[in-house]
């Protein structure tokens, strides 16, 4: 069978919805003669009768009813791919949703967006952030509340497709006057003994710090919970708790206020974040560039190709 062609498709599905050569033609500025021309040879090229002739009009056969429903798909995936590559030509438009950790947009994130949208064919573009504890990204993502996700690697993904983003380290973070003060790397388990603070127990970092407490039989001893990074790190400040938080947000303020921040030697504390989304299919274009652009900087990391799998669970 040879292949079919669009616009006689086109014309195939206008002749069925208006039930009359004649008045498609008025409809596409075509000829009548033309158009049975091109039914014709469609009907040959297929090999089956799609069209019954009636005094009054025509009437798609059975064939000719799953034909349509074909060429109606055909015909909609056709424009959406010409709809996509309008929008590359002209500069990509569109907003994008993302929702992100607490320890994400304190990190490079903000200044990774900002690349992205200083780029002149990316300025029709919007991007909303919402910030979401991690089980809640992923939640957020398979619900279709968003269209991009980005948490710490280690979450339920749910099936989502992921790639890998950036990476960080955590640290304790202390007055310099606590008695672990002076080391300049601490395995977890030696800050067991002390007490914590953090922004909430259901994060993706305090449900690991309880798990590697338990593993070391001890018990993590939360004296304290806030909203926001800054609130953690006054806490910190006024000696009332100790906190593990990433060493790249922690380092900036401790410079300023001297507190000590010590990195964790275990292995876990390593953290890499993914970005997560439904499908490829599911991506507008504007969030497919997005994507992408995210996904380079775990390359420039880690000299590695990102690409997309299937995720956790």
């Amino acid at each position: 069978m040879r292949d079919l062609d669009l616009t006689t498709l086109r014309l195939f599905v206008a002749v069925c919805e208006l039930r009359s050569i004649a008045r498609a033609g008025e409809q596409s500025s075509i000829v009548g003669s033309a158009i049975s021309k091109r039914l014709s040879a469609l009907e040959e090229t297929v090999g089956v009768k799609l069209l019954i002739r009636r005094r009054h009009g025509v009437a798609p056969t059975p064939a000719g009813e799953t034909l349509l429903e074909h060429a109606r798909a055909m015909l909609a995936s056709a424009d959406r791919i010409r709809r996509d590559m309008l929008s590359y030509a002209s500069g990509v438009k569109g907003q994008v949703r993302v929702l992100a950790t607490v320890s994400v947009l304190a990190e490079k994130l903000p200044e990774d967006l900002a690349v992205f949208l200083q780029d002149p064919d990316y300025r029709n573009i919007q991007i909303d952030i919402e910030e979401r504890l991690s089980v809640d990204v992923v939640r957020g993502i398979k619900e279709g509340v968003a269209s991009v996700g980005i948490c710490w690697d280690v979450a339920d993904f749910q099936g989502l497709l992921t790639r890998p983003y950036r990476t960080d380290r955590l640290a304790i973070v202390m007055h310099p006057d606590h008695p672990l003060a002076g080391f300049k790397a601490l395995p977890f388990e030696a800050t067991l003994d002390y007490e914590q603070v953090s922004i909430s127990s259901a994060s993706a970092v305090q449900v690991m710090l309880k798990r590697q407490a338990s593993l070391a039989g001890k018990q993590l001893i939360e004296r304290v919970f806030v909203s926001n990074l800054n609130a953690v790190l006054r806490v910190v400040l006024a000696k009332l708790a100790i906190s593990v938080l990433p060493i790249e947000v922690a380092q900036a303020y401790a410079n300023v206020q001297a507190l000590r921040v010590i990195p964790l030697t275990d292995e876990w504390a390593s953290r890499r974040f993914a970005l997560c989304f439904r499908s490829e299919e599911a991506l507008t274009p504007a969030a497919r560039l997005l994507v992408d652009h995210l996904g380079s900087f775990s390359v420039a990391e880690s000299d590695s190709p990102a690409v997309a799998h299937p995720a956790h669970g």
